[in-house]
């Protein structure tokens, strides 16, 4: 969404700057709870998400565990959330 906004707008304008961090500073924490849930699916620690920042190797890694189907059963972290 920020580099839609920056891409859209530039980063020379201090307003659609200001817009843009605000943006991107909004989705951090919902995006974080999203990527430890979905590891925690998989019966991965969340902690597995700072693999985030070794560039491309750690990308490859956590894309392929994020897109994985979940667990059939209960895992360490709860029941399968797909489990009906």
């Amino acid at each position: 969404m920020s580099l839609v906004l920056w891409a859209l707008f530039g980063s020379n304008d201090s307003f659609y700057a200001g817009l843009t961090s605000l943006v991107a500073f909004g989705l951090l924490l919902p995006s974080l709870g999203y990527g430890i849930r979905r590891l925690h699916d998989i019966n991965k620690s969340g902690w597995f998400l700072l693999f985030i920042l070794i560039p491309f190797v750690g990308w490859i890694f956590l894309l392929v565990w994020l897109v994985k189907d979940s667990d059939p059963g209960d895992n360490r972290f709860g029941p399968n959330p797909k489990a009906a």
